[in-house]
């Protein structure tokens, strides 16, 4: 927990629940995805109910990736080969931080429920993860801290998704890589789903176009369903 605190652009936070707690009160979501994130009830199901069953749907059920090929995927798009400081961005139970872990120097999860803190800190045994509870969208980290930031299945929950671009680059080392796991647009659906349960639908070219305007290069896409999954170099 040292190492991270050394890592942050703010002192301070309250590390007694086995994360660091830069928020102290929680904070009220806006909208119904973003309420179901900070329940008690989620965190228990994610895993085993969430992320296999509605999200494997979203990336075309049997055709799409499962959890094991995706987080293969993700250690390609972010290169890894050992020894780096990662950031994974709006990380939930930590399940992506803990397939993060094995190789890596420091890997630190950071999100702003409490319940999903509190489900990742019982379920790691890794002794080189770490998590924060801070705002993901302006992240508490110093300029150019990390070798990798993954931010998978989250972007679209955020109500200032760019800004959160805008800060992942800032806390990403030139020469890191970034990997994005996101929505894909639905024609005829867009409003309807931001009105009712407040998730973003961006076009194909929308977040890769966001990235190379941030001055990302090696910008790559691929899709599954109604999921993109987005990899760049700072």
């Amino acid at each position: 927990m040292e190492r991270v605190r050394k890592l942050l652009d703010v002192p301070g936070g309250d590390s007694s629940r086995g994360y660091l707690d830069l928020l102290g009160a929680e904070q009220v979501p806006l909208s119904f995805a973003q309420r179901l994130m900070q329940s008690t009830q989620l965190p228990l199901v994610y895993e085993r109910l969430w992320r296999p069953y509605l999200i494997g749907l979203s990336k075309g059920g049997p055709f799409g990736p499962s959890t094991v090929q995706e987080m293969a995927m993700l250690h390609d798009m972010l290169r890894l080969s050992g020894g780096e400081v990662i950031l994974d961005v709006a990380c939930g139970p930590g399940n992506v931080t803990r397939a993060l872990a094995p190789g890596a120097d420091l890997v630190v999860g950071i999100d702003a429920s409490a319940t999903m803190l509190d489900t990742a800190v019982r379920d790691t045994r890794d002794a080189n993860v770490e998590y924060v509870r801070g705002d993901a969208v302006s992240l508490p980290f110093s300029s150019e801290t990390f070798d990798a930031v993954a931010c998978f299945a989250a972007l679209y929950l955020f109500d200032r998704p760019f800004d959160a671009l805008d800060s992942m680059t800032r806390v990403l080392r030139p020469g890191g890589r970034l990997a994005l796991m996101t929505t894909r647009r639905v024609p005829g659906l867009e409003e309807i789903v931001r009105r009712v349960t407040g998730v973003r639908l961006f076009a194909d070219d929308e977040v890769t176009g966001a990235l190379r305007e941030r001055g990302f290069t090696d910008v790559s896409q691929r899709t599954s369903g109604f999921i993109q999954y987005v990899e760049a170099s700072r």
